[in-house]
């Protein structure tokens, strides 16, 4: 509620969307499509919040890429099941029926409109698909690519990807891409295609800071954005919301800071927060992360600007968070990649911990985890596997046949040099594992004792102490044509390479509590009316788990449709 400070101005819209990520611009392009105006504001100088930096993939079950008729049926009656078994007593069943419901719905719309481009990939199974109802391909879905270009003026504008995650100077390499880059010494196909890379990269350094050729969350955004900048939505930089305005019972707009002003905005129809979680509040993490509360390693990979500002708003009006969730936040191995000037920069381990090559190891050289797993399981494993101990870091370890092959973290593989990166200290070496472990700081004891003991069994494709490549997800993660298991091989071509990793998250899980339509709910469960949440502002409809790639945007987007069609009486 207002405060009673002096405003300057005012603006009067239909909705206003506080945030400018998937759900933001979902919730921003579904409300323009059914005749109502829309004015975005957002905290930072650069738009596309935590989409921007990350892959960009969908989790929708049902969708037309791989199903049709009886069978999207089925598919989403298999999703909800698998969510039931696997988020257990923390589903909440209404959300969770809603976004099953219509997640298929909305991507055919922002297909059919152009507003979005994925590609289905059939391989790509659910992290979990040998439990009831889970997938073994299907519903995760990866963006197309996108020009840069085509934003114009906002193109400057658009968050660029993560640091890390870009070689030469801004060129983003995507999911699709990795199978050329992989082989881009051994096949001419795969050379050609990283030479066009290159090309185009080198073709838009002339006119710009970065590279125009988007992938992965940034195509995503900036598709969405265009779409939305064409239908004549306005968007507001620089401008957080501070406050919502609540009249007779009902959130009828808010006060936005922009230029140093206080600008009243009036929404006739409701307010939006997507303002990207709190994974930036000291506070809440220190509160709901028992390893920050401990003072142990960690490092934040969204934005900064998501410090929580929708839970404070929610908190004045009757809103709380929900902290019933599994896990707070979406979990990732980050190693620190030093930069000039002193600067360590996040990288997160995605890619190789599941290739042929590859172990991760506690600071005793012993293993903790199945290295083919998804991501978000390997944190708490690590984090077990240091209970007690000082700091909570892992390495993952590769011989020189692996990191030649595939890389290693922010280290692409050949023809990348590796004097670089041993020289920042970001990669260590040995000539044997003990001599790399003494470099680490790991057990060397321990860390010989555990090679030895994988490559027994990885000679033959086997390992009997985590069971690793037995599933359709951990086999996506493999080497495609490596056998017999695609996620295993001895570590015998020495010298040997290890980096560190610590944990991060990929954005918030705990979340301001919402309803089925996205409205954000009082402790009785009420609606507090004129006010939705959506994307990691909201407590994730998946209860705290990640049950496959895409469970984060997925439900994002079809919950930023979801509130404006319930914004606009469709619902």
């Amino acid at each position: 509620m207002a405060d009673g400070r002096s405003e300057s101005g005012s603006v009067t819209t239909d909705v206003l969307v506080a945030g400018s990520g998937a759900a933001g611009f979902a919730a921003a392009l579904t409300a323009r499509t059914l005749g109502l105006d829309v004015l975005m504001v957002e905290k930072e100088p650069v738009f596309g919040g935590t989409t921007a930096y990350s892959a960009g993939v969908i989790w929708i079950p049902g969708n037309h890429h791989q199903f049709a008729g009886e069978a999207a049926d089925r598919d989403r009656a298999d999703a909800l099941a698998y969510l039931a078994a696997h988020v257990g007593n923390r589903l909440h069943r209404p959300k969770a029926e809603a976004f099953v419901a219509n997640s298929a719905q909305m991507l055919a719309e922002f297909e059919r409109a152009g507003f979005v481009a994925y590609t289905g990939i059939p391989t790509w199974a659910d992290y979990h698909p040998d439990e009831p109802g889970g997938s073994q391909g299907g519903r995760s879905l990866a963006p197309e690519e996108f020009d840069g270009d085509t934003l114009g003026s906002w193109f400057p504008k658009l968050r660029p990807p993560l640091e890390t995650m870009t070689v030469l100077g801004g060129m983003m390499v995507g999911r699709t891409d990795l199978p050329h880059v992989f082989k881009m010494t051994e096949n001419w196909r795969s050379a050609a295609h990283i030479a066009g890379m290159v090309a185009n990269h080198a073709r838009a350094r002339m006119r710009h800071e970065r590279g125009t050729r988007l992938v992965n969350g940034n195509a995503l955004v900036a598709r969405l954005a265009h779409h939305a900048f064409r239908l004549g939505t306005d968007l507001w930089l620089e401008s957080p919301i501070d406050e919502v305005i609540v009249e007779d019972g009902r959130v009828t707009g808010a006060i936005v800071v922009r230029d140093g002003k206080r600008i009243r905005v009036t929404a006739r129809r409701g307010v939006v927060l997507a303002c990207g979680g709190f994974p930036a509040s000291d506070d809440l993490t220190r509160k709901l992360y028992p390893h920050r509360a401990a003072g142990r390693s960690h490092r934040r990979l969204p934005p900064q600007g998501n410090s929580g500002d929708g839970l404070r708003i929610v908190d004045r009006v009757g809103g709380y968070l929900d902290d019933n969730v599994h896990h707070p936040a979406a979990w990732a191995p980050a190693s620190l990649v030093p930069k000039p000037g002193g600067r360590l920069e996040p990288f997160p381990h995605f890619f190789e911990r599941g290739k042929p090559g590859y172990i991760a190891v506690d600071r005793r050289g012993r293993r903790f985890v199945n290295e083919a797993k998804s991501y978000h399981v390997f944190i708490p494993a690590l984090i077990e596997a240091c209970r007690g101990d000082a700091d909570v870091e892992g390495w993952i370890v590769c011989d020189h046949r692996a990191i030649r092959k595939f890389g290693l973290g922010a280290l692409g593989p050949r023809p990348m040099r590796i004097a670089p990166y041993l020289k920042s200290g970001y990669v260590k070496r040995g000539a044997t594992p003990a001599e790399l472990a003494r470099a680490c700081g790991i057990d060397p004891a321990g860390l010989e004792a555990t090679i030895r003991e994988f490559n027994a069994h990885a000679v033959r494709g086997e390992d009997p102490a985590f069971e690793r490549g037995t599933d359709a997800y951990q086999r996506f993660n493999g080497a495609v044509g490596h056998g017999p298991n695609p996620c295993i091989a001895p570590l015998d071509a020495g010298p040997y390479y290890a980096v560190r990793v610590i944990p991060a998250e990929l954005g918030t899980f705990a979340g301001i509590a919402t309803n089925e339509h996205a409205a954000v709910v009082d402790r009785t469960g009420k609606a507090i009316p004129g006010l939705y949440a959506v994307g990691n502002d909201a407590a994730s409809v998946m209860g705290g788990t990640y049950p496959g790639a895409g469970i984060t945007i997925g439900p994002a987007m079809t919950f930023g449709y979801i509130a404006a069609r319930h914004i606009a009486g469709k619902v």
